[in-house]
């Protein structure tokens, strides 16, 4: 995948939709890649499934469920999911680490995640849970 947040006009073409088995909202499609470096133990994802989905859904337990209907929940991932953490230290972006408590304290961090992503300098694949550019949903 390209570093899509260093082009302008970003815009990730997900193809692929599936329903959550837990909530039965349909998600879009996030790379193997962008899971296997957020689960607790990646090597047991070898063969399960072809497709992952990433459920944002506060509400709902389920961080990424394949198209078998196998889930991964929040306590198998390492990484906090900033849209199912409602405390001040959810992860914003997780390319540079920015919380909700900093966006709120420096508005000047949005202009700085704006310029290093110009440069290609953000991993958003791998970094964010979701494997999407953060600056869709920055505040």
């Amino acid at each position: 995948m390209s570093h899509c947040c260093s082009e302008p006009g970003c815009n990730i073409n997900r193809p692929g939709k599936h329903r959550c088995p837990v909530n039965g909202i349909e998600y879009s499609e996030v790379s193997v890649k962008t899971v296997a470096h957020h689960v607790r133990r990646p090597w047991l994802l070898d063969g399960h499934t072809k497709q992952y989905y990433f459920c944002d859904d506060p509400t709902c337990d389920v961080v990424y469920f394949g198209d078998d209907d196998s889930v991964i929940s929040q306590a198998q991932v390492r990484t906090r999911v900033g849209v199912k953490d409602q405390s001040d230290d959810a992860m914003l972006c997780y390319c540079f680490g920015v919380t909700k408590r900093d966006a709120d304290s420096d508005p000047g961090i949005r202009a700085y995640i704006v310029r290093q992503t110009k440069l290609g300098v953000c991993s958003c694949e791998t970094s964010n849970p979701a494997g999407v550019c953060c600056l869709k949903t920055f505040p």
